[in-house]
């Protein structure tokens, strides 16, 4: 198993050794998942545990559809990571900061993908723990810097990353680390789309190509076959649109993440107020990143659960985000007899969620918008089109890419969507009275 030549190798024993270690794994995930339970503000007076805060968000974090599937059935190791996030939220919650930042530390070491919400930690860091006081506006105080509390941050992260690396550096492998920390050469898109905004970048390039085409504005044999949709990890030119280069991802990100992390230096809220930062940078990362994987949107959705157990807004943006999260994530699971499986537990999850929540916050009506609810609507048609009657029609040998095309594209406009309505729910903080934590 451990020969790098040894392609495709399996075996019933190490078949046994990758489901039980994800498994015995998981009791990670689970320990977060409680301390998190711990930091919900439960309803006073609620003798009803099955629709308490804590039960719900219980449930919403150890019974994830995406997690499930993603760890379970396509196999890998996301809870243990997950884990570690989610108990360092827990420990900035309970005012525990050095804590969570050695286990934010662990993490980032453990896996570079977590750089999404790492600016989110090291603004509320500097601004809500080396500076120990504010103004009576709550702007700044200067002179409250703490310069111990900033080394003790410091020693933290270099005694985490010398641990890591420490080996690399002696043995005169960095180079070879970040060449594979940082694959720039693997392109813009995963083989399959991530819902992004270079998902739809690119379904407008594709269709802009077609129609260029047609009006014989482009000779269509200089075009490249299928350099977007043909399933290869590797660097592509877009036909029409300006190709798009990693500084200008890069770029994207950090301008979409600024007014998330001026906003926590600005006005810090506490650390519910960097867990909307953290979530806000998540979700830029994902939708602006290089090379973005689909699994990627989960930083985001795990995280949001808690948020949506306390604030009705937040529970509407969590079904959104949540359901269409979890739909983008099905062709992982590619095989007819996948189909029933992946279908019945989203359908268990999304139910419970919707019934939980609806319960929790007491809606008398929906908790989603008019347009959200007719946009739900559509994914589940998409669903049906893409999974149960394309492949049984003639396009499936014609045009085997538009399922994928399809799911990716128009659950890009519902991710899109989310992170935009965020935004929305930070900047009318903005404008009240900062809370202390």
């Amino acid at each position: 198993m451990l020969v790098v030549e040894n392609l495709n190798y399996s075996s019933p024993a190490t078949n046994l050794f990758q489901r039980l270690s994800v498994i015995f794994t998981d009791v990670v995930f689970i320990y977060a998942a409680r301390e998190c339970c711990r930091c919900v503000k439960n309803q006073k007076g609620t003798r009803d545990i099955l629709n308490s805060p804590s039960f719900v968000l219980a449930v919403l974090l150890l019974w994830n559809f995406g997690l499930l599937i993603v760890d379970h059935i396509h196999f890998q190791y996301n809870g243990f990571l997950f884990g570690f996030l989610l108990l360092s939220i827990a420990k900035h919650l309970q005012s525990r900061h050095l804590q969570g930042a050695l286990l934010f530390a662990i993490l980032l070491n453990l896996k570079h993908i977590y750089l999404y919400v790492a600016p989110a930690y090291g603004v509320f860091l500097l601004r809500s723990y080396c500076f120990t006081q504010d103004n009576s506006d709550g702007s700044i105080k200067w002179r409250s810097f703490s310069p111990l509390r900033l080394l003790a941050l410091g020693c933290i992260v270099v005694a985490v990353c010398a641990i890591s690396f420490g080996p690399f550096v002696a043995m005169g492998q960095v180079s070879q680390v970040l060449s594979r920390l940082f694959p720039f050469k693997r392109g813009l898109c995963h083989a399959y789309w991530a819902p992004n905004a270079w998902a739809l970048y690119n379904v407008l390039d594709k269709s802009l190509t077609t129609l260029f085409v047609r009006l014989k504005l482009v000779n269509e044999t200089m075009l490249p076959r299928a350099s977007m949709t043909g399933g290869l990890v590797q660097e592509f030119s877009h036909s029409v649109l300006p190709s798009v280069t990693p500084f200008a991802t890069l770029l994207c990100t950090l301008l979409s993440m600024l007014p998330a992390l001026a906003s926590i230096w600005q006005r810090p809220r506490g650390a519910r107020g960097f867990l909307r930062c953290l979530l806000l940078c998540a979700l830029a990362s994902f939708m602006f990143g290089w090379h973005v994987h689909e699994k990627a949107v989960l930083i985001a959705v795990l995280p949001l659960s808690l948020l949506a157990v306390e604030s009705r807004e937040d529970a509407g943006i969590f079904l959104l985000l949540s359901t269409t999260a979890h739909y983008s994530l099905f062709p992982l699971l590619f095989t007819p007899a996948e189909l029933l499986i992946k279908f019945a537990l989203m359908l268990i999850f999304t139910i419970f969620s919707f019934a939980a929540l609806g319960r929790l916050h007491s809606a008398l009506g929906c908790l989603l918008q008019p347009l959200e609810v007719v946009y739900l609507s559509g994914l589940a048609a998409v669903a049906v089109a893409c999974e149960l009657v394309f492949p049984f029609s003639p396009w499936q040998q014609k045009m085997p890419f538009l399922p994928l095309l399809a799911t990716s594209a128009y659950t890009s406009l519902g991710i899109c969507y989310s992170f935009l309505r965020l935004y929305g729910t930070l900047l009318r903080h903005d404008g009240r009275k900062p809370k202390q934590p």
